[in-house]
């Protein structure tokens, strides 16, 4: 099976469609699969749900989405840095789905692993209980969460092999890994695709399995935000 795509046109090709629900991986701009939102831009599909940690910056990972009016609806735990996301929201311009991050990590997770739904206690009286099932365990009130089940995954690895073998450098590693599972169809750009056999078995941090397109490319570095000191005089 093929797996390795020349772009990140190349390797949506056939996939995308209005309306579609989107796994993207990444945590702030750490770890994003900027050249698969680029390219899911150019494309000009629309009316997307995007389940994601956040949104990132307006002019950069998915908030260039945002920017193009392409999503209608985030999935997400943080709102935070991206003034855009924001707005909309606020104007009631954009469906917002409020997930803590746990839990968000969670449903993607179990989605990956057929769980169609979870019991947590996190966010147990209060707004994000509302008009979801509550049940007792040992005494104590949890809440039903469901597995998300995405039309398709986007997310960002360091290293790959051939055959989708992924691994995730440091804080990538948060988001990427659930959000690859839970997606029927799961393309991951990569820093590197190295030969067949070079990963060592026990550093594999997601297994090919769960990976159907791999896509290989140059990266911009950003800082979400930048802060430093004043120069001390001598």
């Amino acid at each position: 099976m093929k797996k390795v795509y020349g772009t990140a046109a190349e390797a949506l090709d056939g996939l995308l469609f209005d309306g579609m629900l989107i796994a993207a991986g990444g945590f702030g701009l750490c770890g994003i699969p900027e050249l698969l939102i680029d390219a899911i831009r150019e494309a000009g599909t629309k009316d997307l749900t995007v389940a994601s940690n956040n949104a990132g910056v307006d002019d950069f990972g998915l908030g260039v989405l945002l920017q193009t009016r392409q999503v209608k609806k985030m999935m997400s735990s943080y709102v935070g840095e991206n003034a855009e996301f924001m707005r909309q929201y606020l104007s009631g311009e954009l469906e917002l789905e409020f997930n803590p991050q746990g839990t968000l990590a969670e449903r993607m997770r179990a989605g990956g692993c057929g769980i169609p739904g979870f019991y947590t206690k996190t966010g147990v009286g209060t707004v994000i209980a509302e008009g979801k099932e509550v049940k007792q365990f040992h005494g104590e009130d949890y809440i039903l969460e469901e597995g998300i089940f995405a039309d398709l995954s986007i997310v960002k690895a360091w290293k790959a092999d051939d055959t989708g073998n992924l691994v995730f450098r440091k804080t990538a590693r948060n988001f990427n890994p659930p959000a690859a599972m839970c997606g029927k169809v799961c393309i991951a750009e990569v820093e590197e695709i190295v030969p067949r056999g070079e990963l060592d078995p026990d550093g594999i941090h997601l297994p090919g399995i769960y990976v159907h397109r791999i896509v290989q490319g140059a990266h911009e570095k950003r800082i979400e935000q930048r802060t430093t000191r004043k120069r001390e005089e001598a």
